[in-house]
């Protein structure tokens, strides 16, 4: 039987991130996934320079062979609406492609890796987990997405209680001729909200690569939103008339909404196993890296005593970063879903500074700070 200090369940950017931190402080670490890497990832797919830096990437080597496509603008407005434009001064963000990014962080994590083997058993004896009867670990570390088996385990109602998002999206490579004729800038992503505010759909350039979404908090909608929203901008012509027709689905929970138990003995969630992709936006990559990193620390401090006391910490990080959860309503804060949803979605001004500068950039956020004793104090502006 294998033995390894730390096992972590998911290979996407948090586990790769967590990974990574881990194997440079001298872990050994395995990494656990379902799927080959590379693999295709359901994403709009971008990140934002305080990723890039929490990360250590480098641009310029990231960008060969791979998408990385710099954003300096954005279109904001309501579906079937009037929209504005924003345009910065400077890079904001980085279009990329996931079955890239992902495989890019996996291979350089430093871990061990365990790739098209999914996790079928799990067992926890004498502060020794037994994984699939062939792999111990002292620790365990859950990143296997919203339907991640570790959460299951720590009593998780995955599809049930929980309020969650739904998606449906696609990204494909657009023929000489499609590319041509696509307006959708490659600087510019496109986004589009519905009046109730109960989600947004998206049209994404990187390069010759589109990408097409949707996503709502009203489950049962989300089918329709995604046929109605292809059909809408065909007839615009910002789609290809042939584009590709079905959208990929999958589904995650907001921080605001989710309320999953993150640290037991011996055991943490991160990333969208977690539930902590952004509640007024659902972006989820920063929080996934972010979380990875702050739950590598937490693992080193504990020095070898991973029970629940000894991993607490790591609450107080995530809330710290995060915010205290407070009880909110749909993609936006209760205050301004009520009174300014309006007045934001339609004001150049407001849209730039609290829908795309505060809810999606982050912007006034700087990149995770830390010390071997954890996150320094921050607060969400």
């Amino acid at each position: 039987m294998e033995t390894c200090d730390v096992l972590i369940v998911g290979g996407g950017p948090a586990g790769s991130s967590c990974a990574k931190r881990l194997t440079a402080a001298g872990k050994d670490v395995i990494v656990l996934d379902k799927s080959q890497f590379p693999r295709d990832k359901v994403c709009a797919g971008w990140i934002t320079p305080a990723v890039a830096e929490a990360l250590a990437i480098d641009l310029d080597d990231y960008r060969k062979g791979r998408v990385c496509q710099d954003i300096r603008a954005f279109y904001t407005g309501v579906m079937q609406g009037p929209y504005l434009h924003h345009q910065y001064d400077h890079t904001v963000s980085y279009g990329i492609r996931r079955c890239e990014f992902d495989h890019y962080l996996l291979l350089r994590s430093g871990a061990r890796l365990k790739l098209n083997e999914p996790l079928k058993h799990l067992q926890h004896t004498d502060d020794v987990w037994i994984i699939n009867n062939s792999i111990r670990a002292s620790m365990l570390v859950g990143a296997g997405g919203h339907f991640c088996p570790v959460a299951r385990f720590l009593g998780a109602n995955v599809g049930r209680s929980e309020r969650s998002v739904a998606a449906q999206e696609i990204e494909f490579e657009m023929t000489p001729q499609q590319a041509a004729n696509c307006p959708v800038k490659a600087d510019t992503p496109e986004l589009f909200f519905y009046p109730d505010l109960s989600g947004y759909g998206w049209l994404f350039r990187k390069g010759n690569f589109l990408n097409i979404g949707v996503g709502r908090e009203d489950t049962g909608k989300i089918s329709q939103s995604a046929l109605d929203f292809v059909a809408l901008f065909k007839q615009q012509s910002k789609i290809p008339g042939d584009a590709p027709e079905k959208l990929k689905g999958h589904a995650y929970l907001l921080y605001g909404h989710a309320f999953r138990k993150l640290v037991d003995d011996g055991v943490m969630l991160i990333g969208d196993a977690a539930g902590l992709a952004y509640t007024e936006s659902g972006e989820g990559i920063r929080p996934a890296v972010e979380s990875g990193l702050m739950a590598a620390e937490v693992i080193l401090d504990a020095d070898g005593d991973y029970c629940e006391r000894n991993l607490q910490s790591y609450l107080d990080n995530i809330a710290t970063r995060f915010g205290v959860k407070q009880t909110q309503d749909g993609w936006f804060p209760a205050q301004i879903k009520r009174a300014l949803a309006k007045q934001v979605l339609t004001s150049r001004f407001l849209s730039r500074r609290i829908l795309l500068d505060r809810f999606f950039l982050h912007s006034k956020e700087p990149p995770l700070p830390f010390n071997r004793a954890g996150i320094a104090p921050c607060h969400r502006g």
